[in-house]
């Protein structure tokens, strides 16, 4: 490993300062540091993402089918994503170059627009895609569809298609299970739903998803709560697992359920 990409969250107050720290650390170890975010993923073997996990999250969709393992340090709150601490920076690095640090690889999912028939557009997720109302929409009718065949018809607020990293984001608190990360899966929970037995469900992550917009309404699609486009009646979102995975590097000791203990405080409450 020769190079280093660093992204900061813009308004992060302490980023700068942790930048500064950086690159002399790196610059004595031989590492060439490159800071420019729009062109950064393609350019270096490590990139170093500081801020909390919406940051992390702009940066997995920006590295796409790369490989480039991403080493998250929370300068926000909860951080699930970005679990290594500030105070764990440094040793996470220097335990990075002696290979002593494990990469887990997160699945993705490659959501698609289709409108009359055609391609409208196309985004990854890594945590979701949110079929939701708009603030002041009514009721929204969606039917969905698993490998074409017809699953069920949801009246609800919205939809989440989650993957398993996204288990313990918005779908969790919408009522949905915490799956094991690096499992093969994704969940369908609805939001408010009017029907008492839809519940969440999970498929297999090979499964092609397809929800289709029932009525005319104020409806959009979003991707990690951070991209969107807007739908019409008619509209189907297809959700496929995407060809490229997410590496995330952490401490061999800092497993997943070590961290549901340190953030959500399982098991304690």
């Amino acid at each position: 490993m020769t190079r280093v990409g660093i992204v900061a969250k813009p308004d992060a107050p302490r980023a700068q300062g942790v930048i500064l720290q950086l690159l002399p650390w790196l610059a004595t170890r031989g590492r060439v540091v490159i800071l420019e975010k729009e062109t950064v993923p393609a350019q270096v073997d490590l990139l170093i993402v500081l801020g909390g996990d919406g940051t992390l999250l702009s940066m997995a969709r920006a590295v796409g089918d790369l490989g480039v393992p991403l080493l998250g340090v929370n300068l926000g709150g909860l951080g699930f994503l970005t679990a290594t601490t500030l105070d764990e920076m440094f040793p996470a690095l220097e335990a990075y170059l002696g290979g002593r640090m494990e990469i887990e690889e997160r699945m993705l999912l490659a959501a698609r627009v289709i409108r009359n028939g055609q391609p409208l557009c196309e985004y990854v997720a890594l945590n979701d895609v949110v079929i939701t109302k708009s603030a002041m929409s009514r009721i929204i009718d969606l039917s969905v569809s698993v490998e074409g065949r017809h699953a069920t018809a949801y009246r609800a607020d919205g939809l989440i298609i989650s993957t398993p990293t996204g288990s313990t984001a918005y779908s969790l608190s919408a009522g949905g299970p915490i799956l094991f990360p690096t499992m093969d899966a994704v969940v369908l929970t609805p939001i408010c739903s009017h029907t008492l037995t839809n519940r969440p469900i999970v498929v297999p992550g090979t499964d092609r998803i397809e929800v289709t917009l029932l009525a005319d309404q104020e409806v959009m699609a979003t991707m990690d709560g951070q991209v969107g486009v807007g739908l019409r009646e008619g509209d189907t979102v297809e959700i496929r697992k995407a060809a490229s995975r997410i590496r995330l590097v952490r401490f061999p000791q800092k497993d997943f359920f070590s961290v549901l203990r340190t953030k959500l405080k399982w098991g304690e409450r």
